[in-house]
């Protein structure tokens, strides 16, 4: 036979081959993957997509446990630290049996899927309430926010951002647990170069733990926010557990409870009370630089002609228990006289027999009304305020266009309240009035018209009284929402002044505040909570009865003004105006 045909002829595995494969197979196996198929080596297209998407997916996982939670905080810094939470995964992955691997990393996706979107949420509460998500207390807001699209930017809008949002949450958790399933067949692949990649990592982590080793930004190479951010959620559980039964010994303590209406609010006999929160008014808005001058400019200028006219005012800050949203938390508290500052409280508030401030007056013997121009829908609140008349935006009748978010203006509102109530022969009033033009998203509003111009609200279809603001709610920079947003609250506050002026009179008393301050998105970072709150009247004897406060003359506080807490405000304002509970 030649050599030729020697090399032609086939042979058997030789023994050492033979060792070879099952041990190739074996450890196969013994990682949870399947061996090689036979056939033809991957190109190089394959073999650098293959790269592309493993590096992807090592970036996703490393993403979605690294980056913050806040928008100001996440940049490039973030990818530069080592979470702990994956060196332990890495870890736990390496030594668990095959069987039980695959279905250990698909949990652990899920779960790093579920993080992704909780800090999603969060950074979206911190811009629109400063604040992180509560996970007990908050699925309640997403109605309200489907409701708010609706009203700013229309269904149509509305509804594909809403299922916008869905898809983007399932195919986070989709993308995520794909991820880490990909990563952890690589790792069972190469189980030892992986165990010494962890240990020399895991020892970095540690030395930059103990010397406390930050990067440039200050951030810290030893990561565990992921930790850190979850133990603080289950401590938003807890707290909101214990909650109710704190509130419940709070809402209990009333020292005005069973105070006789012969007792209450002697010292507002016969006037007319109006509270009227404007909407996002907040403590920027009179001292912030880039906002101020405007406002400041209508206060000012609005109390000079308040004084030529014989009334006076006095004003001060109370702290509000919600930012960027959530007026009825700030309404609640301000009529209850207790802490509100979530939605729990605010069911149980509902829920129980609190006296509030419209009810010491209709104790007293005032006719309540509330005027609600937001209202569009069924007001089950209604029957715990009590009103003796409610106007939601119904029965305010308006048939004029919408200005963004506000069903009708503030003048009209303003308007329509004189025309149904007031200038008709009455009994005193209290009246409860949230004014809204000046809601986000701040995009258009009216001119001012003549007060016995305003009819059922047509008028406001005319091309001539519309102003300020853009009309396109989404394409505006922030400088433009800002300007946007101080045009609005200048709007309502001179409608209340030009009110005043126009139908005031010996026997009306306002009491004008912000609910919350505006969202990030218009306040300085670090805003604080506080809002500013005016007392005007023309009875030099009703502003006597609050000397004692301290507060500043004028409709603008200053930087100095008092600042309460807006829960204290009832019972400051029953003893200033009426006998104490004790007495």
């Amino acid at each position: 036979m030649s050599p030729l045909a020697r090399l032609r002829r086939p042979t058997r595995n030789s023994p050492t081959d033979a060792a070879t494969s099952a041990t190739s197979d074996a450890t196969s196996a013994s990682d949870g993957t399947a061996p090689p198929a036979a056939g033809p080596p991957p190109s190089r297209a394959r073999r650098i997509a293959t790269g592309l998407l493993t590096g992807l997916a090592a970036l996703l996982v490393v993403a979605a446990l690294v980056t913050p939670d806040e928008l100001d905080r996440v940049g490039p810094a973030a990818v530069l630290r080592i979470p702990a939470e994956a060196l332990v995964a890495v870890a736990l992955l390496l030594v668990l049996p095959p069987r039980a691997r695959r279905p250990v990393a698909a949990l652990t996706g899920l779960l790093l899927g579920l993080l992704t979107v909780l800090k999603l949420l969060d950074m979206g509460f911190f811009v629109a309430r400063d604040r992180p998500f509560d996970v007990l207390l908050d699925w309640g807001l997403f109605d309200d926010a489907f409701g708010y699209l609706t009203d700013s930017t229309g269904r149509a809008a509305a509804v594909v951002t809403a299922l916008g949002a869905g898809l983007l949450v399932v195919g986070l958790l989709v993308l995520v647990t794909l991820a880490v399933l990909r990563l952890t067949r690589l790792l069972a692949r190469h189980r030892a170069g992986s165990a010494r990649v962890v240990a020399a990592l895991a020892v970095l982590w540690l030395g930059c733990a103990v010397f406390g080793v930050r990067l440039a930004t200050g951030v810290p190479v030893a990561d565990r926010e992921a930790t850190t951010l979850v133990a603080a959620h289950a401590g938003q559980i807890r707290h909101g557990l214990r909650d109710r039964t704190v509130f419940a010994g709070e809402a209990a303590a009333d020292a005005y409870r069973d105070v006789p209406g012969d007792r209450l609010l002697t010292g507002l006999r016969g006037k007319d009370v109006l509270v009227a929160f404007v909407e996002s008014y907040g403590r920027d808005a009179v001292e912030d630089p880039a906002l101020a001058p405007g406002v400041t400019a209508v206060l000012d200028d609005g109390y000079r002609q308040l004084r030529a006219a014989g009334y006076d005012a006095r004003s001060g800050f109370l702290t509000s228990p919600t930012f960027g949203g959530g007026s009825w938390l700030a309404h609640a508290t301000l009529l209850s006289g207790l802490w509100i500052d979530n939605d729990q409280r605010h069911r149980d508030l509902l829920a129980g027999d609190r006296l509030t401030l419209n009810g010491a007056f209709h104790r007293a013997g005032w006719q309540t009304v509330g005027v609600l121009p937001a209202a569009t829908q069924p007001w089950p609140e209604k029957t715990f305020f009590g009103y003796d008349r409610y106007y939601d935006a119904e029965k305010l009748a308006y048939r004029g266009p919408k200005f963004s978010y506000a069903p009708m203006p503030d003048q009209y509102t303003l308007a329509t309240f004189q025309r149904l109530e007031r200038a008709r022969p009455h009994a005193p009033l209290m009246a409860e009035i949230p004014l809204v033009s000046s809601h986000s998203p701040w995009s258009a509003i009216p001119k001012p018209v003549p007060w016995d111009a305003v009819g059922d609200g047509s008028i406001f279809n005319e091309a001539s009284v519309r102003t300020g603001g853009s009309r396109d709610v989404v394409q505006r920079d922030s400088a433009q929402i800002r300007a946007d947003y101080a045009h609005s609250i200048q709007y309502t506050l001179g409608t209340l002044v030009s009110y005043v002026l126009t139908y005031g009179g010996d026997d009306l008393v306002l009491v004008f505040l912000g609910d919350h301050q505006a969202a990030a998105t218009v306040t300085d970072e670090g805003a604080s909570r506080d809002v500013p709150i005016t007392v005007v009247a023309k009875d030099p004897k009703v502003l006597d009865r609050i000397a004692g406060w301290g507060w500043q003359d004028g409709l603008r506080p200053g930087p100095q003004a008092p600042v309460w807490r807006m829960d204290t405000f009832r019972d400051r304002f029953l003893a200033a105006f009426g006998p104490t509970a004790g007495h």
